[in-house]
């Protein structure tokens, strides 16, 4: 798939556990948002120099959920999750590869 031309078509969720991507390209993706939240890109989450994980995924709990899902420009989303986190920046290609 064109990273370059990657677009969001439609987002939602589709229940506790399920966001569902719908891309520009006609392709439908389903992520599980406790796994979102455990590989948030963030600098909290992963060593800036390395890009190693940083975050114990243990530490978050599977109740964990979207509370608020922002577009940031034209290529990410913003995610605030209900454990307080809202740092996360997941561009397009890094959704489309998870």
């Amino acid at each position: 798939m064109a990273t370059e031309n990657l677009q969001i078509y439609d987002i939602k969720q589709e229940d506790e556990r399920t966001l569902t991507i719908k891309w520009n390209s006609g392709r439908t993706q389903a992520l599980d948002v406790v796994t979102l939240r455990k590989k948030c890109p963030c600098a909290a989450c992963l060593d800036e120099l390395t890009r190693k994980p940083i975050l114990d995924p243990h530490s978050i709990p599977d109740s964990v959920r979207p509370l608020e899902i922002n577009a940031i420009g034209r290529y990410a989303i913003g995610i605030k999750f209900n454990d307080g986190h809202a740092t996360g920046i997941y561009t397009y290609d890094f959704l489309s590869k998870l």
